[in-house]
Order: structure tokens, then sequence, then C-alpha cells
């Protein structure tokens, strides 16, 4: 496992509530949440969040808080600098991505456009992805 030591993804305390609650569960089953993204919808992308009931030698990961978010390779730069958040209302409940890299969105919701972020100009000097 590799642990990215960057400001890749950010966890409102209303998404550690949640996600905290979901992977505590079943401990056995829910070892971490894994984050990416995938070509559908009418906008183009969609956002993916899938468990995994076991962590690789060979995934990268953020910790926040004891949460385990395993990133998709092929996501990290449509999610950099993304912030995500719970949110609950009379109508419906869910995880909102609060992402820079984001230029349209379907009306539905349910799909959005993305575009790959730049590389920080810091990116080699350490302050971003560990190996």
């Amino acid at each position: 496992m590799k642990n990215l030591k960057n400001k890749l993804l950010s966890l409102t305390p209303s998404a550690i509530k949640h996600l905290k609650s979901i992977l505590e569960e079943d401990p056995e089953a829910n070892k971490a949440i894994k984050l990416g993204v995938k070509n559908g919808g009418c906008a183009g992308m969609a956002y993916t969040m899938d468990y995994l009931d076991e962590v690789n030698d060979t995934d990268e990961y953020i910790d926040i808080e004891g949460i385990k978010l395993v990133i998709d390779p092929k996501a990290i730069l449509f999610l950099l600098g993304t912030e995500m958040d719970y949110e609950e209302s009379t109508l419906n409940s869910g995880f909102i991505f609060n992402n820079p890299n984001q230029t349209d969105a379907c009306g539905c919701g349910e799909s959005v456009t993305l575009v790959e972020a730049d590389m920080p100009v810091d990116f080699d000097e350490g302050n971003s992805i560990s190996r």
C-alpha cells in the first residue's frame, strides 16, 4: 500500500461521520472505500464509490481519521483538490463531490463533465504522492 500524503481529497466532518458509520457496520467486510470515476451519463462521467474487503499492496490510498480511501489511479487527476461531503435532506441523502475539475453537470445530477487537473507546482517536491 502506498499512502498518498497530499491534498488530493478532503472530507468534511459530515462525510467523515457517515463514512465511519458505514465502515463500523461490518469492520471485517469493509476495510476501505474505493473512489474513482467512470465514463457514462449525459454529462460524460460519474463518480464511483465501492467498498473493499481488502487493500492490496499496490493500492494507493489516503488515510483520513482512520478512514482508508483507495483512489483509482485513473481517477487521480480528475479528483485532485476535491472535497467530499455528505448531505441529508427531506427527499434524499448522499455524498457530494465539490470538485474544482468539474466544468458541468447534467440536470439530474447523476453525471458530470470533468477535466484533468494541472499538476501542482510542488508535485515533485515531495508534497503530493509518496512512493
